[in-house]
């Protein structure tokens, strides 16, 4: 098979690495998956948070957040119906996501800065048959031109050890910031609303070289799986939790 242009993301590039099965499946084949209840939670946890910078600072409450919640609830709803069979309890599912932006008012307070961007779209040719791109859950810019990239998360934050592997997205951005606008952010920053932390880091141009050489080597391992049809599935506890499990054949 040729390949004429690899158009890659953060997530998709985890995909790959995590399982080279699980990209074919997702990516390649394009089979359709049942929707994920923790995906969708934090889709519409997301949502909220994006939509209470809608508002002016001094309103930015919590009371706010859960004003907003019913209604973006029924637009997800609306989008995909069949969510409504997979909610035993609507109560409960909304008490969760309210408990999850109670507990983002504890990290964060959202009246004290004005956002600079939410849902950027950043993206750049690392080469001619490279396309990357990802989209920032928020960006922002302080007066003195020092930026910050942020992004929510409503499960739990890494085991000791695995901070490297959950910040390869935001250093991607950053990477993707940097190569357009010619600054490194100074703050990468993830807020994991799960357990009420936050992981934060600075990054440096050495990390940011080093982030897009393992960029370009994913990149290179997906090409060359593509063009020899090998893709070797990667048994790991992230199996529990995949949608193709059924049909893969490190488990049949």
């Amino acid at each position: 098979m040729l390949v004429s242009q690899l158009r890659l993301s953060p997530s998709r590039m985890n995909d790959f690495s995590n399982c080279p099965l699980l990209y074919k499946y997702r990516i390649i084949d394009q089979i359709p998956e049942a929707p994920s209840l923790d995906a969708e939670r934090g889709t519409l946890v997301h949502t909220v948070l994006h939509d209470l910078f809608e508002s002016p600072a001094q309103l930015r409450t919590p009371q706010k957040a859960a004003d907003l919640l019913p209604s973006r609830w029924q637009q997800q709803l609306e989008a995909k119906p069949e969510l409504a069979s997979l909610i035993t309890s609507e109560k409960e599912w909304l008490d969760r996501a309210t408990a999850l932006l109670e507990t983002y008012f504890q990290l964060e307070n959202p009246t004290n800065f004005e956002p600079t961007h939410r849902e950027l779209h950043l993206e750049q040719d690392l080469a001619d048959d490279i396309y990357l791109h990802g989209y920032v859950d928020r960006l922002d810019v302080a007066p003195s031109g020092e930026v910050r990239i942020i992004d929510y998360k409503t499960g739990k934050s890494p085991k000791h050890g695995w901070e490297d592997k959950a910040l390869f997205q935001l250093r991607v951005y950053a990477l993707l910031y940097w190569k357009e606008k010619k600054v490194i952010p100074k703050l990468l920053q993830l807020i994991y609303l799960g357990d009420s932390s936050v992981l934060k880091n600075t990054p440096t141009e050495q990390e940011l070289l080093a982030t897009e050489k393992n960029l370009m080597k994913i990149a290179d391992s997906i090409r060359t799986a593509i063009e020899t049809d090998t893709w070797t599935p990667r048994k790991s506890k992230l199996c529990d939790w995949c949608s193709f499990k059924s049909i893969c054949p490190a488990h049949n």
